[in-house]
């Protein structure tokens, strides 16, 4: 007779419906999944830092490339003392066909105001991106023009991202004030005057400031402040005049930058902004991203660094050739991430 009783052996899965196995399985793929990009996510952010460490320690080798005498200028540094009242700092990526007009305007208003003021003097540093089209040959152009002390072209040799170049041009600047204009010209460089203005309010206010200062006599470059140009403005005719779904990506992402940077700045994303050499040395050797949300990450350390800033209402035109694609507005939300996250958690550290 055959003795009874509990089975040798059996399956787990047998003890449990089919439609629940599935279902545990399904659950342990996801979360392998989960852990796994993750994993990934925080190694990226934590190479980023690593860069950045290696950034701020290198030796720059970077030179501009004279084309009248063929030789190669030494690029300064933003340590070093002021050689000019103002530098324009900007970034091109194939603006071959947009650059000429925007050039030439910004230097006729430049050589107009250095004629009617002598202690205006300025540079311009135009930041080669990378570009596979004529855009240094186009700015090379503008030097040889305007000479090399006025007019500077820095090659990165690959594409970085906007806020790589915004950066290197930042470094290597030699003005007082340091102000960034996009390549296209959208907004009209006479407004680098309000901002002006607003930088020697927010210097004056902090001069008269009870609070203890090393040098009674200040210069404005030696003040820490930041001066936004803004199109916020303009938003009620944008809204009437854009596509639904534009407008709904527009507020949505409005939305995730508050909650990445806070309040303070309504346009974070208008490419007409100004530093003191002070505030830049501060801000461009600390920022991380090289791509499309650099502009909340000055914001953000603005704030951390408790940098006065001021945001000013500009003229803007919308130029034809704009390069946010769809795949941008994913790649900016990404970054808003890296934002949050690296410096939330202090993988990030702020240099001071």
């Amino acid at each position: 007779m055959a003795a009874t009783g509990w089975p040798l052996s059996s399956s787990a899965a047998d003890l449990l419906p089919s439609s629940l196995s599935l279902t545990l399985l399904l659950a342990s793929l996801v979360v392998v999944v989960v852990l796994g990009a993750a994993a990934v996510f925080f190694e990226h952010i934590r190479k980023i830092g690593c860069t950045h460490s290696l950034e701020r320690t290198a030796v720059s080798a970077s030179f501009f490339e004279d084309p009248n005498s063929l030789d190669k200028v030494p690029c300064p540094s933003i340590y070093e003392p002021t050689e000019k009242y103002i530098s324009l700092i900007i970034p091109a990526y194939n603006e071959e066909h947009r650059l000429p007009e925007a050039l030439t305007e910004t230097l006729n208003y430049l050589k107009q105001r250095s004629a009617a003021e002598k202690s205006f003097t300025y540079e311009v540093l135009i930041v080669d991106d990378g570009s596979t089209d004529h855009t240094s040959k186009v700015a090379f152009e503008f030097i040889r023009k305007h000479k090399i002390d006025n007019v500077r072209v820095l090659l990165l040799g690959r594409n970085h991202g906007k806020g790589e170049a915004v950066r290197k041009g930042m470094l290597h600047s030699r003005g007082e004030l340091l102000l960034m204009l996009d390549a296209d010209g959208a907004t009209k460089v006479t407004d680098l005057e309000k901002l002006e203005a607003q930088v020697r309010a927010l210097a004056k206010k902090a001069e008269s400031s009870p609070a203890p200062s090393n040098s009674p006599s200040q210069r404005i470059s030696d003040a820490e402040i930041a001066v936004f140009g803004s199109r916020a403005h303009l938003e009620k005719q944008a809204l009437a005049t854009r596509k639904w779904y534009r407008n709904f990506l527009m507020k949505g992402f409005h939305l995730v930058v508050l909650l990445t940077a806070g309040p303070g700045i309504r346009d974070t994303q208008c490419g007409f902004k100004m530093f003191t050499r002070a505030a830049a040395r501060k801000l461009f050797t600390n920022i991380r991203l090289k791509r499309w949300c650099f502009d909340v990450e000055l914001v953000y350390l603005c704030k951390h660094l408790r940098i006065p800033m001021a945001e000013v209402s500009v003229n803007w035109t919308e130029i034809p050739g704009s390069k946010v694609r769809m795949t941008s507005i994913l790649h900016m939300v990404f970054e808003l991430l890296l934002i949050k996250v690296g410096y939330g958690l202090g993988i990030w550290k702020i240099y001071s």
